[in-house]
């Protein structure tokens, strides 16, 4: 398993932009895939963007088009680029890490998780 560390999160009125980052330990990082699941307050975690081990990528619907996520072999790190906020995308954002390095939209396939970062987004 990788260890992950998210920051970037914090307070921003709607239409603005956020950059979250997620710092992954280990010298496997290429081979993974990385995602970006988002909880809001009374519901479930979902999928909000994946990037696999050859940058293919995945965005559910809510954000597809305002949301881009990259990735930074050489610095064992994934990005995930915010713009164009709603007030709808308030939530705890967590990174996951998927070992095989293909991309699924399960919770159940992700090995490892960061402890979550704020993103509060002000009408």
């Amino acid at each position: 398993q990788v260890q992950l560390v998210e920051s970037g999160g914090g307070l921003v009125q709607a239409g603005g932009s956020l950059r979250l980052s997620c710092a992954a330990s280990g010298r496997t990082f290429s081979s993974y895939a990385m995602a970006w699941f988002r909880q809001a307050p009374g519901k479930e975690r979902e999928l909000v963007a994946a990037i696999d081990w050859s940058a293919g990528r995945y965005y559910a619907d809510s954000v597809k088009g305002r949301f881009t996520i990259s990735r930074d072999n050489a610095k064992n790190t994934v990005y995930l680029q915010m713009n164009s906020l709603k007030p709808e995308d308030t939530a705890v954002y967590y990174c996951a890490a998927r070992r095989s390095g293909t991309i699924r939209t399960g919770i159940i396939d992700y090995d490892s998780w960061g402890q979550g970062t704020q993103v509060t987004v002000s009408s």
